[in-house]
């Protein structure tokens, strides 16, 4: 049983579905406080704060759309004094590697990685402030398999995790870590249309060691080891969450 997070207050990007949502319901029955991103979809936000209230915690709304990372910089500054940054939002587009528009390959590389380094930069001056903070970035397997007709995802959670790997050893000293969790393939809207495809669902099993997909609820379990009191002196890591696909 991890240590309470009640007084904590986190930022959780991308939460209002999929693994976003099951790292933010998980924070919140440890005790934290939720700050809830999302892009558009005002049903599925609703549902997942409802269920954030649930638990007898506090949660409000940030709507953005994180392929303009400028408008970060516009945002209230309220929502930056957080203890905990999930970057779980992003951004994925299947295209032959030779006909990916350019606007297409900007806006996964604006989501995935440019907006990542912008929401840092706005919450780390609390953290340095009070002394302590988390930062946990949702990579991809792909970092290690690239899927064919992804490269750009994959390249974009790459340099997510270089940027963890710096940040790291910059934040240190002011008792923050930054880790990132790399989740393999899990049970999430995203992929239920291609898992849907009989020949290529048995073609993706087949490449799990464990067999079978994972869900929201793994990675989230990750996420809440490197947020809790008992991951304090994990920092700089990127853990795969993957059932031995990136092996």
């Amino acid at each position: 049983m991890f240590k309470s997070l009640s007084g904590k207050r986190a930022l959780v990007t991308g939460a209002s579905r999929g693994i976003g949502r099951a790292i933010a319901l998980s924070l919140a029955r440890a005790g934290a406080d939720i700050v809830l991103h999302y892009a558009s979809n005002e049903q599925a936000a609703n549902d997942t704060e409802r269920a954030i209230r649930s638990m007898h915690v506090n949660c409000t709304r940030l709507k953005v759309d994180l392929t303009h990372p400028d408008r970060i910089a516009a945002l209230n500054a309220d929502d930056f004094k957080v203890d905990l940054l999930v970057l779980n939002a992003s951004l994925q587009y299947r295209t032959k590697w030779n006909e990916i528009p350019l606007n297409e390959a900007q806006d996964q590389l604006n989501c995935n990685f440019l907006s990542s380094l912008c929401l840092i930069q706005r919450v780390v001056p609390h953290m340095m402030k009070i002394g302590w903070g988390r930062i946990v970035a949702i990579g991809s397997v792909q970092e290690a398999k690239p899927h064919p007709d992804m490269l750009v995802y994959a390249a974009s959670k790459a340099a997510q995790t270089n940027m963890v790997r710096s940040l790291a050893v910059q934040l240190a000293p002011y008792g923050i870590t930054v880790n990132s969790v790399a989740p393999g393939v899990i049970q999430t809207d995203r992929n239920k249309v291609a898992l849907a495809d009989t020949d290529y669902a048995e073609k993706v099993m087949a490449s799990i060691p464990l067999g079978f997909c994972g869900q929201p609820e793994d990675c989230a379990a990750a996420v809440l080891l490197l947020c809790a009191d008992e991951g304090r002196y994990i920092t700089g890591q990127n853990l795969f969450v993957d059932g031995g696909k990136s092996l």
